[in-house]
Parts: C-alpha cells; structure tokens; sequence
C-alpha cells in the first residue's frame, strides 16, 4: 500500500464523529511507511471501537 493511500485512509478515520477533535495526522509527516501503515491500522481499530460504544 503506498502512502498516499494510507494517508487517505487516517483522513478517513480522523473525518469520523468519533475522532472529531482529535489530531491523529500530524504525525504522519514523521513517519516511516511501515510505522505509518500501523498507526492507520491502530487509529481505524479504535474509531471502530468508539463506534460500538455509542
């Protein structure tokens, strides 16, 4: 997957009402790929776990 499309997945999930006010993008600049490819799959888990939640 290239980072381009992991970018637009974390867009994806930092656009979800349950990460509404939270950055999760800003450290995708620092990022290497792999650590990049972790942090969406990391950030998708949680937002779908708030999603359960509510």
């Amino acid at each position: 997957m290239s980072r381009a499309e992991l970018l637009v997945r974390l867009q994806r999930v930092q656009d979800m009402p349950q990460m509404q006010g939270r950055n999760i993008r800003s450290v995708a600049a620092i990022l290497s790929i792999e650590a990049l490819k972790k942090h969406v799959e990391v950030c998708e888990a949680q937002a779908e776990k708030a999603a359960l939640k509510q």
